[in-house]
């Protein structure tokens, strides 16, 4: 077996973290980097078409926009210091240029960021990502646990108000 192969007895590995939140930067499933993660600007896709890894479970929620926020306004705010520290720009110039410049970091950072969150929950093993394509899981096997819920991210409700 050579060191690039992804399976190891006869079950594909598990991505690195480095590697699957690079591929879900680059737009890319985080488990192959073959297919793509969004079928529109932010809807991720419900599974990848190259691998089958199924994606419509992932939770990445608020923490994109938190991010680029985060990015953006220490970028921008650096370079209007530089700015004005450096150079005597007029207003109109700094009121129309530096809102165009926000919102197209922000629009051109949202996406890579959140795909690189869905690489993070999956090499992590988060929402529902602990199963890889062609592994079968230990609730499959079980249909009172597959019932329950139980075993999906501690969110099940068996043996609870039961005497």
């Amino acid at each position: 077996m050579s060191a690039s192969d992804p399976t190891v007895a006869g079950q594909p590995a598990r991505t690195g973290l480095i590697r699957a939140m690079g591929r879900g930067f680059l737009g890319r499933c985080p488990h192959c980097g073959e297919g793509r993660i969004f079928g529109r600007f932010l809807k991720v896709r419900p599974a990848c078409e190259a691998c089958g890894l199924e994606l419509h479970h992932h939770r990445a929620d608020d923490l994109p926009p938190y991010l680029v926020i985060f990015i953006v306004a220490h970028l921008v705010g650096y370079l209007i210091l530089e700015l004005e520290m450096g150079y005597d720009v007029p207003l109109w110039f700094q009121l129309s240029f530096w809102p165009l410049v926000t919102l197209g970091l922000a629009l051109g950072l949202l996406q890579p960021v959140k795909g690189a969150v869905v690489g993070l929950q999956y090499a992590l093993g988060l929402h529902g990502f602990a199963g890889l394509p062609g592994v079968r899981s230990a609730t499959e096997g079980d249909p009172a646990i597959g019932q329950s819920g139980a075993g999906q991210g501690g969110h099940g409700r068996a043996g609870l108000g039961r005497a």
